[in-house]
């Protein structure tokens, strides 16, 4: 054993009798099988949250989650993307768990689908949001056509 490492063995061992849940801030872990999470948070309010499901939810030390203030309108359709996209996937992550949920199968498909929507009337607008997007498929190149956040154009 090499003697400049320190041996953690011990530290293990004395911990081997905490519960691996309890992380002192009081957020369960995962639904039981006897709960439906038949009550989500609307798209923005999980989006500020971090998380949809209001059983879920810890607050930490911020007891009201702060609001998003676009300046304009771009930043305004941006933020409702980023929303229903955190939304969507958000319950993917749910669906990954529970895959015979029909209710949520049919939320999932319609917060795609309003994402989808979103996503495309922002591009049409602004320019595209994904390398892999069909808005880069224009002539000239259209991903570096339009000036970059920081740029403040």
């Amino acid at each position: 054993m090499n003697q400049n490492i320190p041996d953690f063995r011990h530290f293990a061992q004395a911990n081997m009798n905490v519960n691996p849940f309890n992380n002192m801030n009081f957020n369960k872990c995962m639904y039981t099988p006897q709960e439906n999470p038949s009550q989500l948070y609307q798209a923005y309010d999980g989006f500020i949250r971090g998380n949809m499901f209001p059983d879920l939810y810890n607050q930490y030390k911020i007891s009201k989650p702060y609001d998003i203030e676009p300046m304009n309108e771009q930043a305004q359709l941006l933020t409702y993307v980023d929303a229903l996209c955190f939304a969507r996937h958000d319950i993917q992550l749910y669906l990954d768990n529970f895959p015979n949920d029909k209710a949520m199968i049919q939320l999932y498909n319609q917060y795609r689908e309003e994402a989808n929507r979103a996503t495309k009337q922002y591009e049409e607008k602004y320019g595209p949001l994904w390398i892999t997007s069909d808005a880069t498929n224009a002539y000239p190149w259209a991903w570096n056509q339009l000036p970059w956040p920081w740029e403040n154009k």
